[in-house]
């Protein structure tokens, strides 16, 4: 991938979800409803403040993260959908498994 996000934007691929119900039925994949955490592929140096400092990204390469279903702005590279989101547009860092 030959993407290098600006600034506090930051590159993140969606994970797969679960396309089975706990009672077991098998959802078809228009009725799935698009996964709403991803894996952090690339980041940008951060977000330049007021007074002309960058704060650092609080994500780092790697994370799981949490993030709003409309989230971001969709791009294919590769022929792989990937999203690219301001650090703002993510609630959460997953940690653990």
């Amino acid at each position: 991938m030959n993407l290098r996000p600006l600034h506090d934007r930051l590159v993140v691929e969606r994970l797969d979800i679960e396309t089975k119900t706990a009672s077991g039925i098998v959802l078809p994949e228009a009725a799935a409803e698009k996964p709403d955490q991803g894996k952090v592929l690339a980041i940008g140096n951060g977000k330049i403040l007021e007074d002309g400092k960058v704060r650092p990204m609080a994500v780092q390469v790697g994370e799981r993260v949490l993030f709003g279903k409309y989230a971001g702005q969709v791009v294919k590279v590769d022929g792989k959908e990937l999203l690219i989101l301001r650090e703002e547009d993510i609630f959460a860092i997953v940690e653990g498994k």
